[in-house]
């Protein structure tokens, strides 16, 4: 066995490789903010707990988006479906575009979910954790909806695929 050198410069660029072969699944983080539907993508989506019900996912501080987010009552996370791909890709585009042509439903509080994900889940802030150039956000749900079965949307290697069972 190779031991690690010390003193290894962490190129950011090797890091996203790195880190990136690690597949991991995709939310829509969404709500009505202004009275208008305001989200993003996340790859970073997980499970916290069950007592309390906590989900979590980080965005970059240099979010455009979450400032906005953020201040919404209730927020909606939608897990994405493997036919969802080009819907990422807009919602990870020009913030006045995200939501066009995209089959949506808001909750009295102003979650918004997309309705064709996997899972929906009506949720408020729980906290927010300062993690370098990211913010973890934990999440309480309030709400949970599953009614689609189907498998998730990938990210893997900067790119989307299809889960193979």
């Amino acid at each position: 066995m190779t031991e690690f050198s010390t003193n290894q410069d962490l190129d950011p660029a090797k890091l996203r490789n790195a880190f990136g072969v690690f597949p991991t699944g995709v939310v829509a983080v969404a709500a009505e903010v202004d009275g208008s539907p305001t989200g993003l993508a996340a790859s970073s989506f997980t499970s916290v707990s069950l007592d309390p019900p906590l989900v979590s996912f980080s965005v970059a501080n240099t979010s455009k988006t979450w400032p906005d987010l953020r201040r919404a009552k209730h927020l909606g996370v939608t897990i994405l479906a493997d036919h969802h791909g080009e819907v990422c890709r807009q919602l990870a585009g020009p913030v006045e575009r995200r939501f066009d042509g995209v089959a949506i439903k808001a909750s009295d509080d102003g979650a918004v979910t997309l309705d064709e994900g996997l899972a929906q889940f009506d949720t408020t802030i729980y906290r927010e954790v300062e993690a370098g150039d990211h913010i973890i956000v934990l999440l309480e749900l309030h709400a949970v909806e599953h009614p689609q079965a189907g498998n998730p949307l990938i990210f893997h290697r900067s790119g989307f695929g299809k889960l193979a069972v």
